[in-house]
């Protein structure tokens, strides 16, 4: 069963914005591949860094919300920070890189 949040407009500032923790947002969209390998590797980071919540916004049910973050290419993964967007990645990237990226590579978030 996932572990990751699934994110609509009506739940994103509760889920997201207003979370006491640091949230990965992960848009994506069920015919994308890149989004399906990703996948996988999302759910190992949220058994790994329990400190982080893990969403997913489909970017075909929910356009107003990918407009809003300016989603160009999907898989599109956001980390919020205190509701704010601190870090970003597009594309698939394997979980050592995605850890790095999002700075979530042994340091506390």
């Amino acid at each position: 069963m996932s572990k990751a949040v699934k994110v609509t407009t009506a739940t994103f500032e509760d889920q997201v914005l207003l979370s006491e923790q640091p949230v990965i947002v992960d848009f994506y969209a069920d015919w994308c591949g890149p989004c399906k390998m990703l996948s996988p590797v999302l759910e190992q980071l949220a058994i790994e860094h329990t400190e982080v919540k893990i969403t997913k916004v489909n970017v075909d049910e929910e356009p107003a919300l990918a407009e809003r973050y300016r989603v160009r290419g999907i898989p599109y993964v956001a980390m919020f920070r205190d509701g704010k967007l601190a870090e970003q990645v597009v594309g698939y990237k394997p979980k050592a890189a995605l850890e790095a990226s999002l700075g979530l590579n042994g340091k506390t978030v």
